[in-house]
């Protein structure tokens, strides 16, 4: 559907003309003109909670949002998604994360194709290799099982598995240690190959078109290493490869059989639930791996299903809309109370950031409102003694998602109750603030002369009504984390529908990289002194320089 403007629209005007009233209101007060606040502005869905309640909004504000997300096309973009449409319109591309996900047997045709049954034919694939390999029948060359595995890709190639495998750490297998490299920087597979055996090291190269410049750099250096410590008849039983380029694969010295593929409707940011993420498969076993798929599926029906305003992912995409259009806010804070969720932030960062980090619609024209916010963020409680002290007094308020499970997976003492405690305790505290007035009363009991009280006020004030999310979950198991994962795709396509931009391409990325192949190139060759401008051609000079020395 061709959409307008959006400023232009009269769901955005009348969105403004509210703004300008929510301004000036304090979530103390809204809190307390409003018992049932709290059950209004929560809700259950795939085993998370999401309680949104302390943000500047009443329930007219979420009337109003959710009339704007009707009539932006949510509910019809969405099934266009699900039917396998090609909404990535630059690409001209179906986008069917959510078929890497769904049951064996619910059939879903794209151009002629059963869509269904190739997923499921390499998941069944994955799962007689990750087997294989966890039970010790998968031998290296020497005889031995596999210990190490290390996956090499870039992007998505890279944060999902890795997000996945951290997070999930509590499944994981004894014997196999994960590792990760994509940096192109040599440091990062320096630092592993100096962990590793090269008789018990299964590398998997994961690049769809296996060119990708970064990736194949590094799997070319630990092709390298590898054959430094054995014959080339042994690549077969050390590295496989996530990609379609058979002909590659096989030049690489890996055998074709031990190749799974991935298609063209799949983006990076979303391929985790693909053969991409071969290494959490081995890492917490396919039955794991399939629970985090059936989780992520439970969050797509209910995406599918639930009305618009209990829809957990469109709640939460209008909420982040919200704050982000009408009230000023230019980054969003995720802080997971949970240490095995410390790449959960980064994940987020590319998934939202590098699908709405668009200034242009679908159509071409410049976007007419701010779109996608930065998205930052560290485990609490380190960020506490980080940066919540911006949060809490900086001049930018800042919204904030707060993850927590209810239940942790390990059996310390004390630990748990702490870190909940301190969650709740910041939710709280960004909300409330502390008035000048209850700064006095402190004052003034900790034994405070009138002075030294007044010098310290603007010190000890917190304004509060900062706002923020908090999604909870029983326990964080691989089912929690697939709907986790999908929540927030979910959200970031709502947003993308609103602002009516190409969410599913990633055309920001390329400038760059076309740029860094000449500049690599005069690095050890001739240098163009009229190619680039005057401050370029002076690093390259002082790189050719630093070789030399």
């Amino acid at each position: 559907m061709r959409l307008p403007a959006l400023t232009s629209t009269a769901a955005y005007q009348a969105l403004a003309t509210h703004a300008h009233d929510a301004r000036d209101w304090q979530m103390r007060q809204l809190f307390q003109k409003d018992a049932g606040r709290f059950p209004r502005m929560t809700v259950d869905a795939a085993g998370l909670f999401l309680d949104y309640s302390k943000n500047r909004a009443d329930a007219e504000t979420m009337q109003l949002l959710v009339h704007l997300a009707r009539t932006r096309g949510v509910a019809e973009q969405r099934d266009a998604m699900f039917a396998g449409e090609k909404i990535n319109v630059t690409e001209r591309r179906s986008v069917l994360h959510t078929a890497l996900r769904m049951p064996r047997g619910k059939e879903l045709k794209v151009d002629g194709q059963d869509v269904n049954a190739d997923v499921h034919a390499v998941l069944d694939r994955i799962k007689v290799f990750t087997d294989k390999v966890r039970n010790g029948g998968w031998l290296g060359h020497t005889g031995k099982p596999i210990t190490d595995v290390v996956n090499i890709g870039i992007g998505g190639s890279d944060l999902g598995p890795k997000m996945a495998v951290l997070a999930l750490r509590s499944f994981c297998h004894p014997r196999l240690k994960m590792h990760f490299v994509s940096n192109v920087d040599g440091h990062d597979m320096d630092a592993v190959l100096g962990q590793v055996n090269p008789e018990t090291t299964l590398f998997i190269v994961a690049s769809k078109t296996f060119t990708t410049a970064e990736t194949m750099l590094n799997a070319q250096t630990a092709r390298s290493w590898f054959l430094g410590r054995a014959r080339e008849a042994d690549l077969p039983r050390h590295f496989v490869a996530v990609s379609t380029n058979t002909d590659a694969v096989r030049s690489f010295g890996i055998d074709p059989e031990n190749m799974f593929p991935f298609w063209d409707w799949v983006g990076g940011r979303y391929s985790v639930w693909s053969a991409i993420g071969l290494s959490v498969a081995l890492a917490v076993g396919f039955g794991y791996f399939q629970a985090m798929l059936e989780g992520a599926h439970a969050m797509d029906e209910h995406f599918r299903e639930a009305p618009l305003e209990a829809n957990m992912p469109v709640l939460l995409a209008l909420v982040g809309f919200w704050n982000r259009e009408f009230l000023g806010a230019s980054s969003l804070s995720i802080a997971p109370y949970h240490q095995d969720l410390s790449r959960f932030p980064a994940y987020l960062q590319q998934l939202d950031m590098e699908s709405n980090g668009k200034r242009v619609t679908k159509t071409g024209q410049p976007v007419d409102t701010a779109t996608c916010p930065v998205v930052w963020g560290e485990c609490g409680t380190n960020a506490q003694h980080a940066y919540f002290q911006l949060l809490h007094q900086g001049t930018d308020p800042t919204p904030i998602d707060f993850i927590a499970a209810l239940r942790a997976t390990h059996d310390l003492p004390g630990h748990h109750d702490a870190l909940l405690a301190n969650c709740f305790a910041q939710s709280e505290a960004f909300m409330k603030g502390k008035t000048e007035e209850e700064v006095r009363a402190e004052l003034k009991g900790a034994g405070l002369s009138a002075a030294e009280i007044e010098e310290m006020v603007p010190h000890k004030t917190f304004p509060g009504n900062r706002p923020s999310n908090m999604i909870l979950m029983d326990q964080l198991t691989p089912a929690t984390l697939g709907a986790l994962i999908a929540l927030y795709e979910h959200k970031t396509f709502v947003q993308g529908v609103i602002w009516n931009i190409a969410s599913f391409d990633q055309w920001g990325v390329e400038l760059g990289k076309v740029l860094a192949k000449k500049i690599q190139s005069e690095l050890v060759g001739k240098v163009d002194p009229e190619s680039h401008d005057s401050s370029t051609n002076g690093l390259i000079v002082m790189a050719k320089a630093a070789q030399i020395e």
